[in-house]
């Protein structure tokens, strides 16, 4: 089992490619804490995972709440050998630039960016003492190398968690790694709470338009994780992985 012993903490992962993540590392043999606000969800993952999961309500936007809840997980598991950075809000459409208020700003990036940092800010210090090579991985988005309308607030907070990865990468080296995926379409309707998982509605042309031929699943985005946080990528740090079905690098032309 790749993570025997080992312990981790994934950022919203009650549900979604976090959930993907947990599971992923459960498979592989670790101890996975939980940080997310959902307790519903996150109850439920520790239903279905058992033992092997840690769930702590937390709000990732708050330091007190973060510092005590990385405390909470680090008693519970005994070490720290990686962490997960994935909780965000979703729903990037706010509306023209010109009309977002400032307080919606300020939540997105609290959430989505800040969020990101304090989590790591306080996972650093027990990282450091991992009994071996200790590995960080921050979800982005495709949204921080292209743009729908309206979306200003999410695409400035996913282009920072790229940029905070590598920082973190030069600061924290060399004992702790740190690296960012950027997902593309990812379908997550089967990694929610057992009672509402249901197959994703798509359709022919929602896969067509991938190279690949198909939409991501969850899965995609967790075994990528699961490798950089493994000792079998021990000489990458600092790097942005985007997993997209190579939907950034297609030219797309009105017809």
């Amino acid at each position: 089992m790749r993570f025997d012993d080992q312990v981790f903490l994934v950022t919203g992962g009650a549900r979604g490619i976090g959930r993907a993540v947990v599971a992923r590392l459960v498979h592989d043999g670790a101890r996975v804490a939980i940080l997310d606000r959902d307790l519903g969800a996150g109850k439920d993952a520790v239903g279905e995972y058992g033992a092997h999961v840690k769930f702590i309500r937390t709000d990732v936007s708050r330091e007190p709440a973060v510092r005590a809840a990385v405390t909470h997980a680090v008693r519970w598991g005994g070490r720290l050998d990686g962490l997960v950075n994935n909780a965000g809000l979703a729903d990037p459409d706010v509306g023209p630039p010109e009309r977002l208020a400032l307080a919606v700003w300020q939540k997105f990036l609290a959430v989505n960016l800040t969020g990101y940092f304090l989590v790591a800010k306080h996972a650093i210090p027990h990282l450091r003492r991992a009994p071996g090579p200790a590995a960080m991985v921050h979800i982005g988005s495709t949204r921080a190398r292209q743009s729908e309308p309206n979306t200003v607030a999410y695409a400035a907070a996913k282009g920072g968690i790229a940029a905070l990865s590598h920082a973190l990468a030069i600061s924290c080296g060399p004992d702790i790694r740190s690296n960012c995926i950027e997902p593309g379409w990812i379908a997550v309707d089967r990694f929610g709470p057992r009672a509402t998982r249901h197959a994703p509605k798509l359709a022919p042309s929602d896969h067509a338009q991938h190279p690949v031929g198909r939409v991501g699943r969850p899965e995609d985005i967790a075994s990528l994780a699961a490798w950089l946080l493994s000792a079998e990528a021990g000489f990458v740090t600092g790097a942005t992985y985007v997993s997209d079905g190579g939907m950034t690098r297609k030219m797309i032309y009105t017809p």
